[in-house]
């Protein structure tokens, strides 16, 4: 037990650190951040594409493998668009997160009519719903500063999650050190 223990306070030590590295370099660095990610994104999806496609061909007698033949050409073109032109890719990820914003909002503008909600409950709805409006509009109209704030959530994030598991390591020590204690 003792083992299976040390073991986990090295895997929250090193998690923590490259957690905090990441979050650390990619507020220093936010383009080369979102090229990376965009560029992995193409990696992916070819290598979907691939796996997608050869799934369909070895298939064909099966019903319905002419759309997977398809659905692997389409996150192969998507893959390659991906990496012949990263600042398309990452320019249209923020349009779709800019419509998911509008969308939801006024979905949560119409909520508080649609179901029955007390008068607070409606005011929140109502003030989530602008704010998501607000959100995704000026995503729109300034997409740099949007992939710039997404850049930095993830960083911010990663730095959070490294400093959570880096007291995590520090707390399974004492746990460590009373299991010692015990066996002697």
């Amino acid at each position: 037990m003792q083992q299976l223990l040390s073991n986990y306070r090295t895997m929250f030590l090193f998690r923590g650190l490259a957690a905090i590295v990441f979050g650390v370099l990619t507020l220093v660095w936010p383009k080369l951040t979102v090229l990376a990610l965009v560029l992995l994104f193409g990696i992916f999806a070819i290598i979907s594409g691939i796996t997608v496609v050869a799934a369909a061909l070895q298939n064909r007698e099966e019903h319905g493998w002419g759309l997977l033949l398809f659905e692997g050409i389409l996150w192969l073109l998507v893959g390659v668009v991906a990496l012949i032109w990263p600042g398309v890719t990452a320019l249209s990820f923020l349009y779709l997160l800019a419509a998911w914003a509008v969308i939801t909002g006024i979905l949560e503008l119409v909520a508080p009519l649609s179901f029955p909600m007390s008068g607070g409950r409606g005011v929140l709805m109502v003030l989530s719903g602008l704010v998501s409006i607000v959100f995704g509009i000026v995503i729109a109209v300034q997409p740099a500063s949007g992939l710039l704030a997404v850049t930095w959530l993830i960083g911010i994030y990663a730095i959070v999650f490294g400093i959570l598991h880096l007291v995590a390591y520090f707390e399974a020590r004492s746990v460590v050190s009373s299991l010692a204690g015990q066996q002697h």
